[in-house]
């Protein structure tokens, strides 16, 4: 038996260095970090994006993006016409990486014709690293996981 057999990590071989390229561009296509969602939105001027929490009003109350658009995935249909610009992209978020709410808004948006990212790790990760939130008693911060977020404030990535 070969090294590739025997090894879980490589009973399937990797993909093709053009193949793995267009694959990773693609994921890129299609989401957005929460660093890099903090970045945009803490320069100055319009970071060209609208946010927008794809969860239920209690969980939207319990805390959120300053500046997000609250539209629930069931109201996506009904309500994204009077909230959003289609001219403009929106990022989706919902709880985090357990939670596929933001995909599922992604897709509702998508399947109306609004260009649309999903932020990867969602409100937990936006928390976790220690990025202001908001809740319905004013803007709060809690501080950085280093699990989440290096000390010096430089992952590397």
């Amino acid at each position: 038996m070969t090294a590739t057999t025997a090894n879980p990590v490589l009973r399937v071989a990797p993909a093709a260095p053009a193949e793995a390229a267009a694959h990773f561009r693609a994921s890129l296509v299609f989401h957005a970090d929460v660093s890099d969602v903090a970045a945009a939105l803490a320069a100055d001027g319009d970071p060209g994006f609208v946010v927008l929490d794809s969860r239920s009003t209690a969980s939207w109350d319990q805390g959120h993006i300053p500046g997000a658009v609250h539209l629930p995935t069931a109201l996506i249909a009904e309500q994204a016409a009077a909230l959003l610009d289609r001219e403009v992209p929106v990022v989706t978020y919902c709880w985090g990486p357990g939670c596929n709410g933001a995909t599922r808004a992604a897709l509702a948006l998508a399947e109306l014709g609004y260009r649309v990212k999903e932020m990867l790790g969602g409100f937990e990760y936006w928390v976790r690293e220690g990025f202001e939130f908001e809740t319905w008693q004013g803007r709060e911060r809690r501080d950085p996981d280093p699990l989440t977020a290096p000390v010096d404030g430089d992952c590397g990535c």
